[in-house]
């Protein structure tokens, strides 16, 4: 059964047509499109490098979705920067210490039931999605950016089965896989597909970009 805490605030997060959705509001449409129980627990605790890179593009006091949150470790890292953050994951245990803040919202729920994305029709100032990949739900995901947002996205990559698990292809992102992705809705700020060394080697696939209106753009591109 669908549990949504509905303890987040949600003035800055819109339908696709312009208007605003309350928490109630959210609450139903969750309900009518989702039912339980399928994402996998994932990822170490500390923040990924890549989330911290581009994070502080998202307009300040934004609003922040984290697709298959986990442990909350995005979310947390988000939260001390300020903005109003939502997490959906199969499991919340990992996260129920936040879900009395008024600027959190937590769902629980299954996003691999072939049904829709649940929020497809919200828009997020900044979407964040780290080790999962689940591809009939990724256009979804990719439109909950808004015009004005930034999306950074870090996924095991083709190549990973060498490494250990996730081996199935279905949960590796092909070479340009994520470009293709958001491309024509967004703007690709940074792109990687390689190996990342370490006492566990793994292939990586990541991606940040924005939507057509957010500064990086236009007339004030990322520093790199």
């Amino acid at each position: 059964m669908l549990t949504c805490h509905l303890s987040l605030s949600f003035t800055k997060c819109r339908r696709a047509d312009g208007t605003q959705m309350t928490s109630r509001n959210l609450r139903s449409t969750v309900r009518s499109t989702m039912s339980t129980d399928t994402l996998r627990k994932h990822g170490p605790s500390n923040p990924s490098n890549w989330v911290r890179r581009f994070l502080g593009g998202i307009s300040p006091g934004g609003s922040v979705l984290d697709v298959a949150c986990g442990g909350g470790r995005h979310m947390r890292l988000a939260l001390d920067m300020g903005y109003t953050v939502t997490g959906i994951d199969r499991d919340l245990s990992q996260v129920e210490d936040l879900a009395e803040r008024g600027d959190v919202g937590l769902i629980e729920a299954d996003l691999e039931t072939g049904r829709a994305f649940p929020l497809k029709d919200m828009r997020y100032d900044g979407v964040i999605v780290t080790n999962y990949l689940h591809r009939p739900i990724l256009a979804d995901i990719i439109g909950c950016v808004a015009a004005h947002g930034v999306l950074i996205y870090e996924t095991f990559g083709l190549g990973h089965e060498r490494h250990g698990k996730p081996s199935n292809p279905k949960f590796l992102a092909r070479p340009n896989e994520l470009i293709a992705a958001v491309l024509p809705s967004l703007v690709v700020v940074a792109y990687e597909h390689g190996q990342r060394q370490g006492t566990h080697p793994k292939i990586v696939a990541r991606i940040a970009a924005c939507g057509p209106e957010h500064q990086w753009a236009k007339d004030n591109p990322v520093a790199i």
